[in-house]
């Protein structure tokens, strides 16, 4: 039931977008503010784990927040003890893991937000989604958030 509002709370979100290319990876997120007394330079909704690793979110700033946290602690630690900059796909297996471990722990919620992933490494460019409930994927191109129904329609006519 947590997950269910979990993923309503995604649905809601601002959208995001992650599109792969030969060459590296577009990420791209509408970023609207509700009142005019809002400094609006104070808002990220992209940000940096690492320096060849970007993250998007769809659902609840705070939750996004930590996970940013974490992520950007994962990457230096992994940086200290080989001294060479983390994997996409580690950092998205761990980001992941500590999502699904808020699904089962005890007094914890999910996290309310969908994460973007986007990396370039020695595997060339790729792209994540992270949902909710720890679960991750590759995507060619993918859409989180509000009407993300029609804009993963809208890229699945148009991605070469």
């Amino acid at each position: 039931l947590q997950i269910e509002y979990a993923l309503n709370r995604v649905a809601e979100g601002r959208p995001a977008l992650g599109i792969k290319a030969k060459n590296g990876v577009v990420l791209a997120t509408e970023k609207k503010v509700t009142s005019p007394l809002v400094d609006e330079s104070t808002i990220k909704k992209i940000e940096n784990l690492s320096s060849g690793v970007g993250m998007v979110y769809a659902g609840m700033p705070p939750d996004y927040r930590v996970l940013v946290s974490r992520g950007r602690k994962q990457a230096q630690q992994y940086y200290t003890m080989y001294r060479e900059q983390i994997p996409t796909s580690q950092i998205v297996r761990e980001q992941a893991a500590v999502m699904q471990e808020f699904t089962q722990s005890g007094g914890v919620r999910p996290f309310g937000v969908s994460l973007m992933i986007a990396g370039y490494d020695d595997s060339g460019p790729q792209l994540f989604q992270v949902d909710p409930s720890g679960s991750y994927f590759g995507w060619k191109a993918s859409a989180i958030g509000k009407n993300h129904v029609n804009a993963k329609t809208f890229l699945e006519k148009r991605y070469n």
